[in-house]
């Protein structure tokens, strides 16, 4: 999905979106809940062997950020249908794409080659994924479910 010539990064977060779905078929919450936090370190590693290989700091075509972090924000969300899920990725495409604050500091925090900048890449989405979430609970909160 990252290979997409088109927005990588949102193409990415739909393969997550699916991934996710057919996942659920066969794995419990608890064990969802072991495969997403055995990808954090996973694709810590990943983020930093491919930015070095590539010679880019963080580059665009590596979408496995994106994947975590949306399988985290559809993991402590669901269930929910369709339009909940579609929300949860338009808000975190929203804090991904953009960078609001707390995300673009996150962005600038870690940054250049080696374990530092493979958890940069990681880092940022996560907390656009915790933004998001908030976003999704104030909903929530004060619109229903």
């Amino acid at each position: 999905s990252g290979l997409s010539r088109i927005a990588p990064g949102t193409v990415g977060t739909l393969w997550a979106w699916l991934a996710y779905l057919v996942l659920q078929l066969w794995l419990d919450k608890t064990q969802l809940g072991w495969l997403i936090a055995a990808s954090i370190p996973l694709g810590w590693w990943a983020c930093t062997v491919t930015a070095q290989h590539m010679r880019v700091a963080d580059p665009g075509h590596v979408v496995w950020d994106e994947v975590v972090a949306m399988w985290l924000i559809l993991w402590l969300t669901m269930p929910m249908g369709f339009w909940g899920q579609l929300l949860c990725f338009a808000v975190f495409r929203f804090f991904d794409a953009v960078k609001p604050q707390p995300v673009k500091w996150a962005d600038r925090m870690f940054k250049g080659f080696g374990p530092r900048g493979g958890w940069g890449i990681m880092w940022d989405d996560l907390v656009a994924a915790f933004c998001s979430l908030l976003v999704i609970a104030l909903w929530r909160h004060f619109f229903g479910s």
